[in-house]
């Protein structure tokens, strides 16, 4: 509701203050005395657009503020909300704009500065203008499916489908992340499996890279080993050192020999001598012999498979190799191991939740698809009943020969969206026999005019939802009588839902009004200047007595007022 209008230096308006109060207001005055200056003041602060035109001659800049007391579930308060602008409910929320000489604007929300395109979004919301040469929304087709989904008590229906669209849209979110997981996943299991596989081949073992090489360094030192011992063992090789040995023992004997034929005793030193050496000689023959047969045990103990330092090697090769490749240590291989088989697990785990949420999508779309549906069917009820309505509604606004119809098209499921399976659009046709078309494109502004206020009753009386400001500017034009009278009619049932501003000539519709504001020009000095005020009910009388009989006022011409008053 629009509580208060305050106006400064706009065009012929120098200050001026007003304060509409609700149901039905009417504007009247002669032709030119400026009643669209307050409609354009009132465009300007909901963000219309502005030029220096505006700005009264020798001024600096115009101004229009226009403060409104928004209903507590009004969308106003979102939108303040999320633009960062202080308000609460139940508070008054103030639009005003300022315009320089030089055609520049600035616009405020409650004093506070912010672009013209919030101002245009609030003003959405809180105004609509409906006239001649203009109106909001009803020429816009995408306005119409959310009126017909009011006026028909379609809103539970097309709250589900909404929250159902919501649903499957996150659903099928889901389905194609996990989607792209699985893929990913697939794409990185042929390489996960190949390292399963090196890794199952080699079937590492915590501690065997260090007896590996354990063994290497023995094998290593082993081929060395086994020269020596082929060396120490040529030594013997033919008995020669053995030969050698009893060689010297058997000439020792024959030294005994001599010796004791030719009279020495047992205690001559030479043959003692000679004896022992021969004892010498005999154990050196057994130790000689020892020391073969241990040779040879030695050579026998170093007697490796031919290729086993390779294999060995080989092996520990491919071990710390895989372990470069992972970045560990050998011993850490095992771990690795047991991390892919857990990966390669937590892929095919990926494969099956990408399944279960397209399945889960599926359901969801089909939810969708339900709601929409059932949607299309309580549209297409409504559509009927509503444009039935309407039509009743056209006769008694001179517009019998029209005929009108919403038109609701199904639509394909990949053109659906969160507001169901249909496109909605209001249509018109004026001349008998003529084509349906859009309201825009067919009908005239006067005939446009009267059909929004007849939507608009219609709308108001089934929606039961309380509208925003409308303004209807001359939507009388061309009518007279009885039609005038039914347009005055309308708009006061109209306002009994809100609020509404209606710009008149008809004395039918201005005395259907609760409150009469009437616009005048004055010139003074040579400068025009234009006034509204509010009349009071014995100055109505005579404002409505003058729209009546023109320059000059009849008491015929005021009884017929008072008539127009009562009635």
């Amino acid at each position: 509701m629009l509580t208060g209008l305050a106006i400064r230096d706009v065009v012929l308006i120098e200050t001026l203050q007003l304060a509409p109060g609700p149901g039905l207001t009417a504007l009247t005055g002669e032709t030119g005395a400026g009643k669209s200056i307050l409609l354009d003041a009132l465009g300007l602060a909901v963000g219309a657009r502005s030029e220096a035109a505006l700005v009264r001659p020798g001024a600096a800049q115009a101004s229009a503020a226009a403060i409104f007391a928004p209903d507590p579930d009004s969308p106003v308060w979102s939108i303040l909300e999320e633009r960062g602008v202080a308000a609460q409910p139940g508070e008054e929320v103030t639009l005003r704009r300022v315009v320089g000489a030089d055609g520049r604007s600035r616009a405020f929300v409650n004093d506070e500065p912010v672009g013209v395109a919030l101002l245009r979004e609030l003003g959405a919301h809180l105004v609509e203008v409906h006239g001649q040469h203009e109106t909001v929304g009803l020429l816009d087709p995408r306005t119409h499916l959310a009126m017909l989904d009011r006026a028909g008590g379609c809103g539970p229906l097309a709250e589900a489908c909404a929250l159902a669209w919501a649903d499957w849209r996150a659903a099928h979110r889901a389905a194609e992340a996990s989607e792209d997981r699985a893929r990913e996943e697939t794409a990185q299991a042929e390489a996960l499996d190949a390292a399963l596989g090196e890794l199952d081949r080699l079937a590492p073992v915590e501690g065997e890279a260090a007896r590996l090489a354990e063994t290497r360094a023995i094998m290593g030192a082993a081929e060395k080993a086994l020269a020596d011992i082929a060396s120490a063992r040529d030594q013997f090789e033919g008995d020669r050192l053995e030969s050698r040995l009893g060689q010297a023992f058997r000439a020792l004997e024959r030294v005994d020999q001599r010796l004791a034929a030719a009279g020495a005793g047992p205690d001559d030193e030479v043959r003692k001598r000679a004896d022992g050496a021969r004892q010498a000689l005999d154990r050196a023959l057994a130790e000689a012999a020892d020391a073969r047969a241990e040779i040879d045990a030695a050579a026998r103990a170093l007697d490796f498979e031919p290729d086993a330092l390779e294999r060995a090697e080989s092996r520990l090769f491919a071990l710390r190799a895989a372990a470069r490749r992972h970045q560990v240590d050998v011993d850490g291989l095992a771990g690795v191991r047991a991390q892919l088989a857990a990966r390669r697990l937590a892929m095919e785990a990926v494969g099956d939740a990408a399944r279960e949420d397209q399945v889960r999508a599926t359901v969801a779309r089909e939810a969708w698809l339900a709601a929409a549906r059932a949607l299309s069917v309580a549209r297409g009820k409504a559509a009927a009943d509503l444009a039935a309505e309407v039509q009743s509604e056209l006769g008694p606004l001179k517009l019998d020969k029209a005929r009108f119809r919403i038109a609701v098209e199904p639509l394909e499921p990949e053109r659906g969206g969160s507001a169901g399976l249909d496109r909605v659009e209001f249509q018109i046709a004026t001349v008998p026999g003529a084509p349906f078309g859009p309201l825009g494109a067919i009908a005239s502004g006067g005939e446009l005019a009267r059909l929004a206020l007849a939507l608009k009753v219609c709308l108001a009386t089934r929606g039961g939802t309380r509208q925003p400001l409308m303004i209807f500017d001359e939507v009388d034009q061309g009518v007279g009588g009885a039609v005038a009278d039914a347009v005055g009619l309308r708009l006061r049932r109209l306002a009994a839902q809100g609020q509404v501003l209606v710009v008149t000539h008809s004395p039918q519709v201005a005395a259907r009004a609760g409150g009469h504001w009437r616009v005048r020009r004055r010139t003074a000095g040579g400068v025009a200047t234009t006034e509204v005020e509010r009349l009071a009910p014995e100055d109505r009388e005579e404002e409505i007595a003058r729209m009546l009989s023109g320059a000059e006022i009849t008491e015929a011409a005021r009884a017929a007022a008072r008539a127009l008053i009562d009635g």
